[in-house]
C-alpha cells in the first residue's frame, strides 16, 4: 500500500486497518451515491475484512438486498476498494442468518458521516402518525435547513404544502443536482404536516423502494396490501423517480396510485435530478401529471449558504468551525451540500485524529487531495474547450472579436463558469478571453446567473456542463 493510501486510511480513525478500508470506502459512496440510495443499500450492509485485506465480505439482510447490491453496486465498491488498497481486492456477498452476530466496521463517534444523519428513521410504528410507518427522519425540519436563494422558492412551495395539503401545488416537483436538499425538503415537509396533524398517514419512500414493493406485490401476490398502503395516504414523499425509468410495470402501479390519491385530495411530492419533461424512458401520461402541478429547482448554494452550512453543520457534530475556514471551504467546494458535508466530514475528521484546532491550514492539509484534483481538472482553457465542443464552436472562437449569438452567447457561459468553477480573478478571466475588459467579465457573468434562474433549458445545460468538468 502506498504512503498516500496509509494516509487516506489512518485519517479516518485510529481504528484497525480493515475497519478503515471499509470505512474509507463507504465514504467515498456516500460522496458519490445520491443519498437515498446510499442510506438504503449502503448504511446497512456489515462488512468482514480478511486479515491480509484480500477479501471482503459484506453482509446484506436478504436475498433480494443481495441481488439488488450485487447488481447494482458490487462493482463499484470493488473498484472502489482496490483503489484504496492498491491491488485487487476480492468481493463477496452472504446473506446474514439472523441468529448469527457478525463482526462489523461502525464509523466511530468523532468521523461519524454527516450524511447519516439524513437517514429515514424507520421504526416499527410511528406514535406520531397513529401507528403508521411514515419513514421520515424527525430531524429534517425547515428549522434545520438553511436558506438562500438557491431553494428559496422551493422551500416557500414546500411550506405552503405542508400548511394546506391537497390544494395548491399538487403535485409539487423538486428538482436539481445531487446533494442540494431536495430529501431534506420533502421530509420537512412530512414532519410539519404530522406536527400539524398528528393522524395524517404519510409515507416517504424512495422510487427504488416503490420497485420492491410492486416485484413484491407480484411475486407474493399480494396487490390488494399494496393498494391499501398507497392509495390510502394522505401525503406521499416519493424520492429520485427517474428510477422509474425502462419499469414499465412500476409506471403503470404508480399512475394508478397517483391517480387515486389525487380523487381523495391527497398531496404527493416528487424528486429528481430533472425537470419532468426531461425525465427519458418514463410515460409520456406519467410525466404529464409530473408536470401538472408546481415544478421547482434547487439550485447549488451561493458562497453565503455554502458558508452558513458549514458553520451549522459543525455545530451540529459539536465542533466550532471559524468563519475564516468556512469561508475558504466554501470557495473550494462549489457543487453542492453532500460534497460540503463530506469536506467537513474530513477536516473534522483529521482535527481530531491528529488533536488540532481547525485553521485554513488544517483544513488546505485535510482537503489535499480534493484542492490538488479541482486545480488539476478544471482550468479556464478545459472550461473554454468543454463549453466550445458542446455548443459545435471553435475554441479559437472565445477568443475572438466575433459577436454573433451562435459564438458570444458560449462565449459569455464559458465567462460564467470560469467565475463559477475556478479562483481567477474578474481580470485573469477576461485577459484569458482575447483580453476584455473585467467589465465584460462581470456582465456576462450576471447575464447568465440570472436567466440560469428563470430559463429550465439553460439551467439544464450548465448543470450538463458542469457535471462535464467535474468529471
Amino acid at each position: 500500500m502506498s504512503e498516500g493510501q496509509l494516509n487516506s486510511l489512518a485519517a479516518t480513525a485510529s481504528l484497525g486497518a480493515g475497519d478503515s478500508l471499509w470505512q474509507a470506502c463507504v465514504d467515498q459512496l456516500a460522496q458519490e451515491l445520491p443519498e437515498q440510495q446510499f442510506n438504503t443499500w449502503i448504511k446497512p450492509l456489515a462488512a468482514t475484512v480478511s486479515d491480509d485485506f484480500s477479501k471482503v465480505t459484506l453482509h446484506v439482510a436478504n436475498r433480494f438486498k443481495l441481488d439488488w447490491v450485487r447488481a447494482q453496486y458490487a462493482g463499484r465498491i470493488a473498484g472502489l476498494l482496490e483503489k484504496l488498497y492498491g491491488q485487487p481486492v476480492q468481493l463477496e456477498l452472504a446473506i446474514t442468518p439472523r441468529e448469527n452476530l457478525v463482526k462489523t466496521y461502525a464509523t466511530p463517534a468523532a468521523v461519524t458521516p454527516i450524511a447519516a444523519a439524513a437517514e429515514p428513521v424507520e421504526p416499527d410504528e410511528d406514535p406520531a402518525a397513529g401507528g403508521f410507518k411514515t419513514r421520515l427522519n424527525t430531524a429534517l425540519t425547515f428549522d434545520t435547513l438553511v436558506e438562500g436563494t438557491a431553494n428559496r422558492m422551493a422551500r416557500a412551495a414546500a411550506m405552503h404544502v405542508a400548511g394546506t395539503p391537497g390544494q395548491l401545488y399538487n403535485p409539487l416537483f423538486i428538482y436539481g443536482g445531487v446533494g442540494l436538499g431536495k430529501t431534506h425538503l420533502m421530509h420537512a415537509v412530512g414532519n410539519k404536516l404530522l406536527a400539524d396533524k398528528p393522524g395524517s398517514k404519510v409515507l416517504y419512500i424512495h422510487a427504488e423502494q416503490f420497485v420492491s414493493d410492486v416485484v413484491k406485490a407480484y411475486q407474493r401476490k399480494t396487490f390488494d396490501e399494496f393498494k391499501d398502503k398507497y392509495h390510502s395516504l394522505d401525503l406521499l414523499l416519493i424520492d429520485d423517480v427517474q428510477f422509474f425509468a425502462n419499469k414499465d410495470r412500476t409506471q403503470e402501479e404508480f399512475f394508478n396510485a397517483f391517480e387515486a390519491l389525487l380523487t381523495k385530495k391527497s398531496h404527493i411530492v416528487m424528486t429528481s435530478d430533472t425537470y419532468p419533461k426531461g425525465l427519458t424512458d418514463i410515460h409520456e401520461r406519467l410525466v404529464s401529471r409530473f408536470d401538472s402541478g408546481l415544478t421547482v429547482a434547487i439550485e447549488p448554494p451561493e458562497l453565503e449558504m455554502r458558508v452558513a452550512i458549514l458553520i451549522n453543520k459543525a455545530r451540529s457534530e459539536n465542533a466550532e468551525m471559524p468563519e475564516e475556514v468556512a469561508f475558504f471551504v466554501a470557495k473550494n467546494v462549489r457543487s453542492n451540500v453532500r460534497e460540503l458535508e463530506g469536506a467537513l466530514r474530513k477536516i473534522l475528521a483529521y482535527s481530531r485524529f491528529n488533536q488540532k484546532e481547525i485553521s485554513i491550514a488544517l483544513a488546505r492539509e485535510a482537503l489535499r487531495d480534493l484542492l490538488s484534483i479541482q486545480n488539476r481538472q478544471i482550468s479556464v482553457e478545459n472550461i473554454q474547450k468543454t463549453v466550445a465542443d458542446y455548443y459545435k464552436i471553435k475554441v479559437a472562437d472565445m477568443y475572438s472579436k466575433k459577436r454573433p449569438a451562435s459564438i458570444a452567447r458560449p462565449r459569455q457561459i464559458a465567462m460564467y463558469l470560469a467565475k463559477e468553477l475556478t479562483q481567477k480573478s474578474l481580470p485573469e478571466i477576461g485577459e484569458l478571453f482575447g483580453g476584455r475588459d473585467h467589465t465584460t467579465v462581470l456582465h456576462a457573468v450576471r447575464k447568465i446567473a440570472q436567466e440560469r434562474q428563470n430559463v429550465t433549458e439553460l439551467n439544464q445545460q450548465l448543470h450538463v456542463l458542469e457535471q462535464t468538468l467535474k468529471g
